[in-house]
């Protein structure tokens, strides 16, 4: 999930707004009915298809992802988080493929078809590692440059890459903005409600937390999607094409050691050192960026809280209505914001 210390803090201005509302007398006399607003869920579920699964040696991955339109066509890799899997673009792919660009979606570590090519590599979850796995895919394909789009651990992903290899880059979207991990940030603690949020995060810091996701999975991600996008009404088969992708036999490793190192619970490797030194020092990001709040970022979808981290050509979308796997829920509007950026 995103940056829990921005997160924690738009989720308890918006129980205060909430609970300001509700105590309005009523009074006033009502307004006029605002214009209707555009149907960002247009498109979605139209697709249930993935195509065929691909495979290329990433680094210290085997690293499954699915490939749509032109070979020749501009690059654009999209990324996806937890817990979901590369069916969040199953209706993003086509569009781009239609307009001509060549579409890479991979699974992440841990994730469906992705396996580590060695027994012996730890199971790493921290932010860079899976950096690294992306940037290695883009060698192994030989793509330079690409247009990136990502939401969650992949829009996180997303970020690192536009700060510490922006020669990768032709421009972001980036759901949430900027949300680097900061270790240090993550050691301070959240006014009550807030850490009420993050509930999952303790529960994966204790054993029984992590043997709990791994009885539970199914039931476990199903409950995150639903209360991180609440007014997105997703049926049984919609998930279960996505739940498959949790059966990978690194899956449990790679989600608990992520959240427990993210609270330094856990240790990383010291190979990344030297990139999670440069992201802790305040790394920017200068690549063309568009980022897109929604309602899953609470207060803070108005991107004003990450405004400065982005020093290049820059735009900010707003998805009111739409929850945490913007891709999915808003195929079409996140689909000409890829557009728009490869444009910036």
């Amino acid at each position: 999930m995103i940056s829990r210390r921005r997160f924690g803090q738009a989720f308890a201005a918006g129980l205060a707004a909430t609970s300001l509302a509700a105590c309005s007398s009523g009074a006033s006399a009502p307004a006029a009915a605002p214009a209707a607003a555009p149907d960002l869920r247009a498109g979605s579920g139209e697709h249930t298809s993935l195509g065929p699964v691909k495979h290329a040696d990433a680094g210290v991955l085997s690293m499954a992802y699915h490939e749509f339109g032109p070979s020749t066509g501009q690059p654009v890799v999209l990324l996806h988080g937890w817990p979901y899997d590369p069916y969040s673009y199953v209706d993003v792919a086509p569009i781009l493929a239609a307009a001509g660009h060549r579409v890479i979606v991979p699974y992440l570590r841990g994730y469906g078809p992705t396996v580590f090519k060695s027994a012996d590599t730890v199971r790493n979850g921290q932010q860079t590692a899976v950096a690294l796995d992306v940037v290695a895919l883009l060698d192994a394909l030989k793509i330079d440059k690409a247009v990136f789009g990502g939401y969650d651990w992949g829009g996180r992903t997303v970020d690192i890459i536009a700060a510490l290899w922006p020669e990768r880059c032709q421009a972001i979207v980036a759901v949430s903005g900027y949300i680097v991990t900061n270790l240090a940030a993550n050691q301070q603690p959240l006014a009550p409600a807030a850490e009420l949020g993050w509930w999952y995060q303790y529960y994966f810091a204790t054993e029984r937390g992590r043997a709990g996701y791994a009885a539970n999975r199914h039931d476990f991600n199903k409950l995150i999607w639903k209360n991180a996008s609440p007014a997105w009404h997703f049926d049984d088969a919609t998930y279960d094409r996505s739940a498959a992708a949790f059966d990978n036999p690194d899956h449990v490793a790679i989600v608990i050691h992520n959240y427990r190192w993210r609270l330094s619970l856990a240790p990383g490797e010291p190979q990344y050192d030297p990139y999670e030194r440069k992201l802790a020092a305040g790394a920017t990001i200068a690549v063309p960026s568009i980022t897109i709040g929604s309602d899953f970022d609470g207060a803070a979808k108005d991107g004003k809280a990450y405004r400065a981290k982005f020093t290049g050509k820059y735009e900010h979308r707003v998805f009111d209505g739409i929850g945490h796997n913007v891709p999915q829920e808003a195929p079409r509007p996140f689909a000409q914001a890829i557009r728009d950026a490869a444009r910036l």
